[in-house]
């Protein structure tokens, strides 16, 4: 059981954390434009999914190990800029590839999402994030800590499709207006991929 006035401040301040410009945010703007609407949601689903395996952390504790630990903070962290920069590599390997929406439409739903997971798993600092953020709006007379984590943790996993989403969505739609020219498919691909290794510097650069 959650304290209700405890979600009236939890509801808010999360949509307000969701909606900040950031990584994530541009990982699922990077996916729709250059892969379509479908490509946008299902990433988005991957990354909220993700957040799923934070929650479970901060409610066991687990994430005390990325404060305690370097070495697991940074075994994380460079995992994750692989991906990244793995992800920049195919785009800039097919730059020159004609997009076509539909037959991106058709790639694999769990392949997306796995996309977005992998993403969003292999940030340390969505780890620290949850582990800081959710205890905040635990009360200690209503129930188990364990429980209501797992419960704020639900919401903000649901909060974060809504939003993601949406975000998602639009970005294929107006990927699809830019992908009808060899040219603009080429400078989209590029764009993409100077996004994924931004966001890998900025991963491999990140603190505890």
């Amino acid at each position: 059981m959650i304290d209700f006035g405890m979600l009236t401040l939890f509801i808010p301040a999360s949509f307000l954390l969701i909606i900040a410009p950031g990584p994530d945010i541009l990982f699922v703007v990077a996916q729709g434009v250059s892969s379509g609407k479908r490509a946008g949601f299902f990433t988005a689903l991957g990354l909220a999914f993700g957040n799923s395996v934070h929650t479970l952390a901060a409610a066991l504790g687990v994430s005390l190990i990325f404060k305690t630990s370097v070495l697991a903070f940074t075994v994380f962290k460079v995992a994750g800029a692989l991906y990244l920069f793995y992800l920049a590599y195919k785009a800039i390997k097919h730059r020159k590839d004609l997009m076509k929406m539909n037959e991106q439409d058709r790639k694999p739903a769990h392949h997306l999402i796995a996309r977005g997971f992998i993403m969003n798993v292999l940030n340390p600092k969505v780890a620290l994030f949850f582990l800081a953020f959710l205890p905040q709006f635990v009360a200690k007379d209503v129930g188990s800590p364990f429980g209501q984590i797992l419960a704020l943790g639900a919401i903000f996993i649901i909060l974060v499709v809504i939003v993601f989403g949406a975000i998602g969505l639009t970005a294929g739609t107006f990927g699809q207006f830019l992908t009808r020219s060899r040219t603009a498919n080429e400078a989209l691909n590029w764009l993409c991929a100077a996004v994924f290794i931004g966001l890998g510097i900025k991963l491999v650069l990140t603190k505890a």
